[in-house]
């Protein structure tokens, strides 16, 4: 009985590929290498932008690395825009871990005003999770400005406080979550 199950699909399988040896004309043309990127990754790009293929999501193709998390469990991103209240931002770009603010300058004086710059690399609340940069801008006239990126107090200062309140948000979201261990008693 195996034999004869055996022989089937020996036929339906030469059948098969007999009957789709003949797609490949027309159908199938083969790349110009002259045209087409070296690096697979542009050739998928390439090729995607084209509309002669696709692309599953991270999800579906079994890369488990990715990280879904929201701004508002960021502590340092919370904490950064809380320091920065005071200014207008201009961008603000959670995904891209950029925030930049909008000129800003006292009430009276308003040939000098400063920007603010703060880069994400990292989660962690650490020094070096976050970049500040500040930006002066002094104007002679309207049209006549100079702009200077400046290490001083100032950046020291917003870092210091950026961390210190996003150790305090990570503080409060711990004992908010917090729930003790109760240990039952035997036999339950």
């Amino acid at each position: 009985m195996s034999n004869i199950w055996i022989n089937k699909i020996l036929i339906i399988s030469l059948l098969t590929i007999f009957s789709l040896s003949s797609c490949g004309k027309g159908f199938f043309k083969p790349g110009d290498a002259r045209k087409n990127p070296p690096d697979p990754k542009l050739r998928v790009k390439k090729n995607i932008e084209e509309g002669k293929g696709f692309r599953l999501s991270t999800a579906m193709s079994g890369n488990k690395d990715t990280n879904f998390e929201f701004a508002s469990s960021n502590e340092l991103w919370r904490a950064s825009l809380d320091v920065l209240d005071f200014m207008p931002l201009t961008s603000a770009n959670y995904s891209g871990g950029i925030i930049i603010t909008d000129w800003y300058s006292e009430q009276g004086n308003a040939d000098e005003s400063l920007k603010i710059t703060i880069r994400f690399l990292s989660n962690e609340i650490r020094s070096d999770a976050l970049d500040v940069d500040i930006f002066y801008k002094k104007c002679i006239a309207p049209n006549n400005c100079s702009i200077n990126k400046q290490d001083g107090q100032l950046k020291k200062e917003i870092t210091k406080q950026i961390l210190a309140k996003a150790t305090i948000f990570k503080k409060q979201s711990k004992d908010k979550n917090f729930q003790p261990y109760v240990m039952g008693t035997p036999g339950e």
